[in-house]
């Protein structure tokens, strides 16, 4: 399994734990973070702690990356698994899958073998031409948004909608909503976006505190280079000392409101019924780009899932400041029915993510991998 951020490696881990529990004497090894190696699998190396996003910020990487992608193919060649999984990430693991039918390692390049992808591209937003690639580079991919399937019908690769992992009958939210919690910080779980993305959230708090409204917030920090980078922001913010409660995850955390990314956490917190404000901030150039490429009316998942009533007001790059943001989340604290209508939208994305009753993830891997 290729995990390479905080979000696929959460959802990775919780498929070895049914896989296991289906074939226990199955042998899985990862790149992935700290979940896929508490649930079993044998560690080759810790992508997910050093994920990042935007061209910028990869091109900056590059070095970094390629050696790491070459010791994983090195290690595929000489080990030759049954099935690749790979989850989400798909600049780096679409490039994985090309290279192994390239080398005729992978099935769709004459070899033994199936490399299966796990959560789309997101074609609907950016790059719909992937799907041709993929046809050619994978043997199945697993959705889970039941609308993405439609992106692919005009393609050979077999699609399967497998219900999305919040859904799964086991899936404990890491938060939940208490009208007289903490206000949850988000700022993301990658280094490059939470030194541009925390900042401004912190500028909101402050605005908070000169509005004379009472401030305590809670901020889960997703590994340790994470709150490395948190605390020495923090300490450079006077203002707020002893107002922000660094923890180190997410789980078990209540909140009245959530100030997040858009990144997975953000649909974690409208499941959950928690009313948000989304607030984000990239490099200059992968904005720019961005704009150029990516056609979708929001960022945030909750809003493109619900367009008809977005739960999460948005403030991208420029327009993510301080004040504004201060302005939004003070507006939730006021409102006595925004506990309702969050709860309302997260009904609403129970309903829609609802896995298939007779299909879920773990049938649709062992059937595609030839696992069973």
């Amino acid at each position: 399994m290729v995990a390479g951020e905080a979000s696929g490696d959460e959802h990775a881990a919780r498929l070895v734990y049914d896989l296991k529990a289906r074939q226990p004497k199955l042998r899985v090894c990862s790149l992935g973070g700290e979940k896929l190696k508490q649930a079993g699998t044998e560690p080759l190396f810790p992508l997910a702690d050093y994920g990042v996003v935007g061209l910028f910020e990869v091109l900056k990487n590059y070095g970094f990356y390629r050696d790491v992608f070459e010791k994983t193919i090195s290690w595929i060649t000489a080990t030759r698994p049954r099935c690749i999984l790979l989850v989400d990430y798909p600049g780096f693991n679409l490039r994985l899958a090309k290279q192994l039918k390239k080398l005729g390692i992978s099935c769709k390049g004459g070899g033994g073998i199936t490399v299966l992808q796990y959560i789309s591209p997101q074609l609907w937003a950016w790059k719909p031409k992937r799907r041709f690639t993929m046809a050619g580079i994978l043997d199945a991919l697993g959705v889970i948004f039941p609308f993405e399937t439609m992106y692919y019908e005009d393609v050979s690769l077999p699609v399967s909608f497998v219900g999305h992992p919040f859904a799964h009958p086991s899936y404990e939210s890491p938060v939940n909503y208490n009208s007289q919690g903490e206000i949850l910080l988000l700022p993301g779980s990658r280094l490059q976006p939470v030194s541009r993305i925390l900042p401004v959230f912190l500028d909101a708090l402050e605005e908070l505190s000169v509005e004379g409204q009472k401030v305590l917030a809670v901020l889960p920090a997703s590994s340790p280079q994470i709150r490395e980078l948190v605390e020495s922001i923090l300490s450079h913010r006077s203002k707020l000392k002893n107002c922000v409660r660094v923890v180190n995850r997410a789980d078990g955390l209540s909140a009245r409101v959530a100030l997040m990314s858009s990144g997975t956490m953000s649909l974690s917190c409208a499941w959950a019924g928690i009313p948000g404000v989304i607030g984000y901030r990239a490099h200059p150039i992968t904005y720019l780009i961005g704009k150029l490429l990516v056609r979708v009316p929001h960022l945030g998942m909750a809003n493109l899932l619900l367009p008809q009533e977005p739960p999460n007001p948005e403030f991208l790059q420029g327009r993510a400041t301080g004040k504004r943001l201060a302005s939004e989340i003070s507006k939730i604290l006021k409102d006595e029915e925004s506990g309702k209508k969050a709860a309302h939208s997260a009904k609403m994305l129970h309903q829609l993510l609802a896995q298939p009753k007779d299909s879920g993830v773990v049938d649709w891997l062992l059937q595609a991998g030839k696992l069973g």
